[in-house]
């Protein structure tokens, strides 16, 4: 496994790291953009706050924004992992199950019946809802039939329902245009803009799925050794892959929700950390939540100087990053 961290010693070190790394990248993140600050202004937005632009901009924009980069990424990266052992295909990530396209779907339909009257507490809620029916409508479908869960099933009735959603979401959109810059705003997934109070609407649930996933881990080693392994060793198959979609939904769909459809970090991040851990979900997910965390707030801190002073969305940065990445992972498939 290349560089591998061998025994729960080193692999603590790691997790210590990566710690510090974040807690580095949220810094850069408060402090760094069109506008700059240093540690001072920092301390001084929350202990001597006088209302001043500069204290507004700190409080109101750059904490949240790296707060909801961080939770989104962790979540990202563990739905992800969970996805890949679910589906046994490595090319797995939230989308598969239809999160992003089922999330976008209901957000252009309230859009469409609501307007400007849509608030982003509600848009919120209406994507978490839309991004769980989806889920379940994919789940249930690619479970029908006398040959129960299949990989290969699940992976088919997400890519349709993604399909299928992501037409009658542009069907929509070109009826009622009216609606059309709130939605690309929100489609090309993005961590600017939103409040503090958007992450603890959400924050809730993407912190139950977490908890869940960290609780499966055990199970998830012995799901990923194969049905009739798991099977043979007193796996409650069914159970296990139930409690871990409903894992993904909350993951993914919260962070769909409250930052939009941001591809590739999902992907990208579980194959990363395997390099360094192996394929311990016990470790694997702890270190995939750091790592998505690190990535996504790093990408979002990139972002601001790519066009400056303009933005670029992050996901189009981590589709930059995402797509020689899944390149990458495809040839080395194949060639194995």
């Amino acid at each position: 496994m290349g560089f591998t961290a061998h025994g729960p010693r080193g692999r603590l070190i790691g997790l210590t790291i990566g710690f510090v790394l974040l807690m580095a990248s949220m810094l850069a993140s408060i402090l760094y953009g069109l506008h700059t600050f240093d540690l001072n202004d920092l301390w001084k937005a929350y202990r001597q706050f006088d209302g001043s632009n500069e204290h507004l901009i700190v409080t109101t924009a750059r904490v949240p924004r790296a707060l909801i980069a961080a939770a989104v990424g962790a979540s990202l990266a563990v739905a992800g992992a969970v996805m890949q052992v679910l589906t046994r295909n490595p090319l797995a990530s939230p989308s598969l199950f239809g999160v992003n396209s089922g999330a976008v779907l209901f957000i252009v339909i309230g859009l469409a019946a609501f307007g400007s009257s849509l608030t982003m507490g509600g848009m919120i809620w209406i994507a978490l809802i839309g991004a769980t029916v989806t889920s379940v409508f994919v789940y249930a479908l690619g479970t029908q039939g006398g040959g129960g869960f299949e990989p290969i099933r699940i992976t088919l009735a997400g890519a349709s329902v993604a399909a299928f959603a992501s037409s009658v979401t542009s069907g929509i959109i070109l009826i009622n245009k009216d609606s059309l810059d709130s939605a690309l705003f929100w489609m090309v997934g993005s961590v600017s803009g939103r409040k503090l109070e958007h992450l603890t609407t959400v924050f809730p649930y993407m912190l139950l799925g977490l908890l869940l996933a960290l609780l499966l881990s055990g199970s998830l080693n012995v799901l990923a050794l194969g049905e009739d392994n798991a099977k043979g060793l007193g796996q409650r198959l069914r159970l296990v892959r139930s409690l871990s979609a409903v894992s993904v939904v909350l993951l993914a769909g919260g962070s769909v929700s409250i930052a939009g459809p941001i591809a590739f970090v999902g992907l990208i991040v579980p194959h990363l950390c395997r390099y360094f851990v192996g394929n311990d979900y016990r470790w694997l997910l702890p270190y995939s939540a750091l790592t998505g965390a690190i990535l996504l707030v790093t990408a979002d801190v990139a972002s601001r100087f790519i066009l400056m002073p303009k933005e670029v969305p992050v996901g189009i940065a981590t589709a930059l990053i995402g797509v020689p990445f899944l390149i990458y992972v495809a040839r080395r498939r194949a060639h194995a």
